[in-house]
């Protein structure tokens, strides 16, 4: 087993963690588990990181659960019992890890899909913003062959990305969804050469990071809000959204100046 299961890198503004078990295609031991939900909560409070990307290590993204080596299929230890507010929420640990991705980090996220992503670990790649993929990349819903049923935010992710019924094909038939036919029904956002991956990733991370950090937050809030919301709630939501970007005096003067005097901005998320 890897001494570390999530390596946490920093290159300026972008974190990249990488699920660290290459030899299990990094399923979702309790202990990898622990550090995504421990290190989302970290970075919802570091102001100096404005992207996030997920990536796997080795051959895979993650192979979802780990039922062999002490997952989601089996309770928690005594030393980790959940805390009063997990033990009220109504899902499980893998309920609370695409939490953790999707609501936790307040900030823009990125799968860098490197490989299999499968059950819980496609459901992982769905709860980010965007995917990056290569022609390595294959997605597998898994969950029917398990005699169970989509879990991790699954039955909500998929049908918002791809639609109900393109939903149900995936989940019913648990086939593998290649690269090409993932890119073409929207499951990646980018479709890469193998060896630029992480490279296009970041390079989109960075695209994503220049941008004034409080608005950005702002606006994936809207737009996750857009999700659930009427139009009329929506438009409550956009003015919250309006109201809270412009919390950030400096990067708002800096943007009327900057383009005023036609030069490039310098946000700082002040």
């Amino acid at each position: 087993m890897s001494e570390n299961p999530l390596l946490i890198e920093r290159r300026e503004r972008v974190a990249i963690l990488t699920m660290n078990r290459p030899d299990r295609l990094n399923a979702l031991s309790r202990d990898l588990q622990d550090s995504i939900m421990q290190t989302c909560q970290d970075l919802r409070n570091d102001d100096d990181i404005w992207a996030v990307i997920f990536t796997g290590a080795g051959r895979g993204f993650c192979s979802g659960v780990d039922l062999l080596g002490g997952g989601g299929g089996t309770p928690p230890r005594r030393d980790t019992q959940p805390s009063r507010q997990q033990r009220l929420d109504v899902y499980g640990w893998t309920g609370r890890i695409s939490t953790a991705v999707y609501r936790t980090i307040d900030k823009p996220t990125i799968a860098a899909v490197n490989g299999v992503a499968a059950g819980a670990g496609m459901s992982i790649a769905l709860a980010c913003d965007l995917r990056v993929g290569t022609e390595n990349t294959r997605f597998k819903t898994v969950f029917i062959e398990r005699s169970l049923s989509p879990d991790t935010g699954m039955s909500y992710f998929l049908p918002r990305i791809v639609g109900y019924s393109r939903a149900c094909d995936l989940v019913f038939s648990s086939r593998y969804i290649e690269a090409d036919e993932a890119y073409r029904i929207g499951l990646i956002d980018r479709l890469v050469p193998v060896d630029k991956l992480l490279e296009e990733a970041v390079e989109l991370a960075n695209q994503i990071a220049f941008w004034p950090p409080v608005a950005m937050q702002s606006a994936r809030r809207v737009l996750q809000q857009s999700m659930e919301s009427s139009f009329d709630q929506q438009l409550r939501n956009e003015q919250w959204g309006l109201d809270f970007a412009r919390k950030a005096p400096h990067d708002s003067q800096e943007s009327r100046e900057s383009f005023r005097e036609r030069r490039p901005p310098k946000f700082t998320g002040q």
